[in-house]
């Protein structure tokens, strides 16, 4: 059996800019419309709305001149209204040639927004229609409201599309303009539109209210429409609109019998900078482009991934130019680490695999994520411990800081078995927590080494909450040398390398 081919028209620069607060500048314009035709390879675009801003109007002529100059023109469309010409006047000077004509597909809008009869709405289309022809514009025609007018006024609906049948028209789109339709509704009623007007081309275009976008998008297909509307990261009005990175992939994995020209490895990129352009923040449970959807938590997955791929379904990342991440903290097993490890090329025994693991699983109960680029700063921490015996213990410690007062701190300290407690202040926190040390070793007559040095990192690729690595040179008589301490608070870190110095002394 032959697959039928289903066009793609996105509605990111038109349905999806009505994103509340988003508004694109015109280079960003036409950068998105370049790399959706040229790099995802959808069928269409629909890039702005008629008579609106001269800025708009601008970044539409930016549009058309380019895709005139490509071979893309016909893939180009603008949102026009029935308004005696305006729109099409608009239209021919911004060189666009598709309009898709917005008309009234319920009979509660047309009663109660246009007031006007049904043979009066048509009236005026079909003048809409011949002067665009005239003008080289073809036209496709929306039917607001529709999902709605199928519920409540289905004969005016017919009655609409026996006339279209009749006129010049390519394309007819079906929205579910305020997100309301169910799975079964969307079949049920592209069903029978479809069986009464075989000859027509209908879109579905599909809005989110209630997350049901993708189901009524999968059931209007399975229903015989044409064609579908999708935006980039489901950006749109309210609750967005069908996602295009979602229903691309549940066509091609679900929906074997049709056949689509989106290139998915481009389907990361794109979403990446529309949401950089848009300051949308794509969230990160988002399917397929979210940025934990490839990033397996728990290690009883790791572990699946290693023996034969358990944990994998036809998601594949790479499918969708990503990778798959194995992510560290406090559900992470040996797997996790070991998978981390594979790829910076590191490998440990059991031992040393099993303190690391340890390690990660504090600080993933401290903090929410431990990158692969911390890895090394762990490890070395780790290692570092395994070179002396604690006789010498920080129980606990209390620093402040406040307003108009030196910094001061309380530390409890254990030195082979004795425990001391002292009160310092400092010009620093790190420096009344030295002070407070001081005073305990003065009551033990021993002297701490002089700190020559003090220096900060974080692992180059980590986030903000990333882990900090404070690395102190000391001197004692001639001798020197460098402890390290690991945490994702800084002066925290300055005390673990602190008492690593204490045990070594």
């Amino acid at each position: 059996m032959s697959s039928k081919r289903i066009e793609i028209m996105d509605t990111t620069l038109r349905d999806g800019e009505q994103t509340s607060s988003v508004s694109f500048s015109a280079s960003e314009k036409l950068t998105i419309a370049q790399l959706l035709l040229e790099e995802l390879k959808v069928d269409r675009i629909e890039i702005a709305s008629a008579r609106v801003s001269e800025g708009e109007f601008e970044a539409v002529k930016s549009i058309t001149n380019w895709a005139t100059e490509n071979g893309y023109i016909d893939a180009v469309e603008v949102l026009t209204f029935v308004d005696k010409g305006i729109s099409i006047q608009w239209m021919v000077d911004a060189g666009a040639k598709v309009q898709n004509l917005l008309t009234k597909g319920s009979l509660n809008h047309l009663t109660y927004q246009l007031k006007k009869t049904p043979n009066q709405h048509f009236k005026e289309i079909k003048e809409t229609i011949i002067s665009a022809k005239e003008k080289g514009i073809e036209t496709n025609v929306y039917l607001e409201d529709w999902s709605n007018g199928m519920r409540n006024s289905k004969e005016y609906v017919f009655e609409f599309l026996e006339f279209l049948s009749t006129q010049n028209v390519k394309r007819v789109m079906l929205p579910d303009t305020l997100g309301v339709l169910t799975p079964s509704e969307s079949f049920d009623f592209v069903s029978e539109i479809k069986n009464k007007f075989s000859k027509l081309h209908f879109d579905f275009h599909a809005h989110n209210d209630y997350d049901l976008s993708v189901a009524n998008v999968m059931q209007a297909l399975k229903a015989g429409v044409d064609g579908i509307h999708l935006t980039v990261n489901g950006m749109g009005e309210r609750a967005g609109n069908a996602p295009l990175a979602s229903v691309v992939a549940v066509v091609k994995d679900f929906m074997p019998e049709l056949k689509i020209g989106v290139n998915e490895k481009a389907l990361n990129s794109v979403s990446k900078l529309v949401e950089t352009f848009s300051g949308f923040r794509i969230p990160v449970n988002k399917p397929i482009v979210g940025a934990n959807v490839f990033t397996q938590t728990a290690g009883i997955h790791a572990d699946g991934d290693n023996k034969k791929n358990l944990y994998f379904n036809d998601l594949l990342p790479e499918r969708f130019g990503r990778k798959r991440k194995y992510a560290l903290g406090k559900s992470s097993g040996k797997a996790n680490i070991q998978k981390n490890l594979q790829e910076l090329g590191l490998h440990l025994n059991d031992e040393d695999l099993k303190k690391v693991t340890q390690r990660i699983i504090e600080l993933g109960d401290k903090k929410e994520i431990v990158t692969k680029e911390d890895l090394p700063y762990i490890i070395s921490d780790v290692l570092d411990s395994n070179l002396y015996e604690e006789k010498v213990l920080v129980n606990s410690y209390a620093l402040t800081h406040s307003k108009g007062l030196r910094p001061s701190t309380t530390v409890s300290l254990t030195i082979e078995g004795e425990t001391f407690e002292a009160n310092a202040q400092g010009d620093g926190q790190f420096d009344a927590f030295m002070n407070a040390l001081k005073n305990i070793y003065l009551k033990k007559k021993l002297a701490l080494p002089k700190l020559i040095d003090y220096a900060v990192r974080i692992p180059p690729g980590s986030n903000s909450d990333a882990l900090c690595e404070t690395v102190i040179t000391w001197k004692k008589e001639d001798k020197e040398f460098k402890t390290r301490g690991l945490d994702s608070d800084q002066t925290v870190s300055a005390i673990k390398a602190t008492e690593k110095m204490l045990n070594i002394i």
